[in-house]
């Protein structure tokens, strides 16, 4: 059961942004609204048509949610309820996508609908709210998200008791009490969503994903009789629309049932059936999900390679990691199961990333497993040290019995004393080219020392000041934002007062630029995602207009240690850069490879070029930093100019510190 438990954060994460709440037989349902586009129907219901559809189809085809999305748009007409329509749509469309614009959406719609007095426009408001707070849960965390669903959501909802609005916003409270393991508080918001759904709405999906909820909250409590009698209520539902997308949905509930019931055998075909659903209706996070469940299961039969596979296959797809704690939930997994499988030093690993994660997140202290797997670890290390001390205090033994027989053989042979002393010259001269050597190694090795120490206090300096930045001044000038924008909502008029609304945008795009700031001295997406993403969203930055980057990633490996991509990053930065600011070029092409433990970079432009020496001649910061992590990283750099542009090839060596 603790394993079933460990899926509760993610099946939290997915419900929290499963909001495309359609008609169990939606195939009758989508023809109509296709027929409303078609005919000439009012544009009001042509609008509400076009952004039902844009909604229905924002996960499956993003190309057609979005020109179903326009197509609604050009339909308003002035009307201000179908003009908060769009913004509150538009949100829709950028939730699963971009929380930052969804939630400028939100509020947006939410500013209008707040001056329109109706039914339609209260529930309508009643959504956005729970939206908006779903697009903050990840920055603010979730009480921020249950502050905002009982002080702004269910309060506009109440104001129509037997609203279907208001039993869907019941289950999806109910769902944030279970991940909170306040189980019985659930069933009470449950029950509330039953009592009216049951009776006004017996055949809605919000019904079925209350039924869904109850067995899936039972599950939880190990009770396996009860989750039935819900999950059959479930089936009945949607037993008659073997098409519906919603299927899956019924297929994962089913998949807990048997999980708690150890019906191990049984729940492996039930998730093949979910999957095949969520691959006909691109249901990406929820595919997730069922590749979770079957990991569980297969480690529970013992089939480690397989679950390891599946475990590390949903680490790259991305759907479920994206939320952080999902992936600590399954840095959780991946040590432990190392450890299960004998891997102690890729278990250490792993838990250490879980634990640097779960420091983070300000969640509970490091588990006594990494005590655990790293004193196998320390014990191992220590045994091999141990040899090697001892093979060395043996070899140097032999030496000193080695000059004591010389010495020995010097007293009672003078006639060779001659022939020793050229010997013991030899040797001396032999020793004193060693000692040179040594002295030259050691002195590279301070070199070396000392740039690493510069490189780590730069990027340390940058994230420190990256994290003052955004988490301090910034927050502070997010929050001076938001608390005049809810002033001037209710104390000025935006045609009166276009002065201080002007002010107000300048305010929104300093708090973006210091953010963006932020973001350029510590990249969050390589510490999120590796450097291939990274560098990926470094060229989208610096793309305009007038100037194409193509980037060409090949087989770049992701379990490269985190100070060498963060190195390889500042590099292709600072060429970059300097292709942009100084080369004037139209067009850029970055290559970056990897083979074995060599890394390379090439850089073109079709700028105006430097002399060839020029890199000798300068005094740049900007080269010089760049040809300091080259060296650090034990590299050669070639450069080749003329005035049809500039080549640059960097090869670097990352095979470890």
């Amino acid at each position: 059961m603790k394993r079933l438990l460990i899926l509760l954060s993610i099946l939290l994460s997915f419900s929290l942004q499963s909001q495309q709440i359609t008609p169990l037989n939606e195939k009758p349902y989508l023809d109509s609204l296709q027929n409303i586009v078609k005919t000439s129907s009012p544009d009001a219901s042509k609008s509400n048509a076009y952004f039902i559809l844009s909604n229905y189809y924002r996960n499956i085809d993003s190309l057609l949610s979005k020109k179903y999305l326009e197509s609604g748009k050009a339909f308003i007409k002035g009307n201000p309820l179908l003009s908060a329509k769009y913004d509150y749509y538009k949100a829709q469309y950028y939730l699963d996508r971009n929380k930052e614009k969804a939630g400028i959406s939100y509020q947006q719609a939410i500013k209008a609908l707040s001056k329109i007095k109706n039914e339609e426009s209260d529930l309508l408001q009643a959504s956005a709210w729970y939206s908006y707070g779903v697009t903050q849960k990840d920055k603010e965390g979730y009480p921020f998200l249950v502050k905002t669903i009982l002080e702004k959501s269910i309060p506009l909802a109440k104001k129509y008791e037997n609203s279907r609005n208001l039993g869907f916003l019941y289950t999806q409270f109910a769902v944030i009490l279970t991940y909170n393991a306040e189980l019985k508080k659930s069933e009470e918001y449950n029950k509330k969503a039953l009592k009216i759904l049951e009776k006004r709405f017996p055949n809605s999906s919000e019904l079925f994903f209350t039924y869904l909820n109850f067995a899936n909250n039972y599950c939880y409590q190990a009770k396996g009789d009860e989750a039935k009698k819900f999950l059959d209520k479930a089936e009945n539902l949607i037993n008659p629309y073997p098409e519906s997308s919603i299927n899956a949905f019924y297929y994962y509930s089913k998949t807990l049932y048997y999980i708690t019931r150890q019906k191990n055998s049984e729940a492996l075909p039930v998730i093949e059936k979910g999957i095949f659903y969520t691959k006909k209706f691109n249901q990406s996070l929820l595919a997730q999900m069922f590749y979770f469940n079957k990991y569980d299961i297969l480690r529970k039969l013992k089939r480690y390679d397989e679950a390891k596979n599946v475990l590390e296959d949903i680490l790259t797809e991305k759907s479920l990691a994206l939320d952080l704690r999902n992936r600590k939930t399954i840095y959780k997994q991946l040590s432990t199961l190392n450890e299960e499988m004998g891997n102690s030093k890729e278990a250490l690993a792993w838990e250490q990333k879980y634990s640097k994660l779960n420091d983070s997140l300000n969640t509970e202290s490091v588990k006594l497993e990494i005590n655990k797997i790293e004193s196998k670890f320390n014990a191992a290390e220590k045994e091999r040290k141990i040899a090697t001390l001892n093979a060395e205090k043996n070899q140097k033994d032999l030496e000193v019995n080695k000059k004591n027989s010389y010495l020995w053989g010097l007293s009672l042979i003078l006639l060779l004393l001659i022939s020793l002393l050229i010997f013991l010259f030899i040797i001396f001269r032999k020793n004193k080219k060693i000692s040179i050597q040594r002295i030259n190694e050691i002195k590279q090795k301070e070199e070396l020392s000392l740039t690493k120490a510069i490189l780590d206090g730069e990027e340390r300096e940058r994230e420190r000041i990256a994290r003052d930045l955004h988490d301090g001044l910034g927050g502070m000038l997010a929050g001076v934002k938001i608390n005049f924008s809810t002033w001037s909502a209710n104390h000025l008029d935006a045609e009166k007062d276009k002065e201080f609304y002007k002010i107000l945008r300048q305010l929104d795009n300093s708090v973006s630029e210091l953010r963006h700031v932020a973001r350029n001295l510590m990249p969050e997406s390589l510490l999120n995602f590796g450097l291939e993403t990274a560098i990926n969203d470094l060229c989208e930055f610096y793309k305009r207009k007038d100037l194409e980057i193509d980037f060409q990633a090949i087989n770049i490996e992701k379990n490269l240690p985190l100070n060498i991509q963060l190195n390889i990053y500042r590099i292709v930065q600072e060429l970059l850069a300097n292709a942009i600011k100084h080369a004037e070029a139209a067009n850029i092409l970055l290559q970056c490879s990897q083979s074995g433990k060599n890394f390379f970079i090439t850089i073109e432009d079709n700028g105006k070029g430097f002399e060839n020496n020029a890199e000798q001649k300068t005094k740049s910061m900007g080269l010089r930093n760049l040809k300091n992590r080259v060296d650090y990283l034990k590299g050669n750099m070639e450069i080749s100019s003329d005035n049809q542009g500039t080549t640059i090839n960097i090869e670097l060596n990352i095979d470890g510190e």
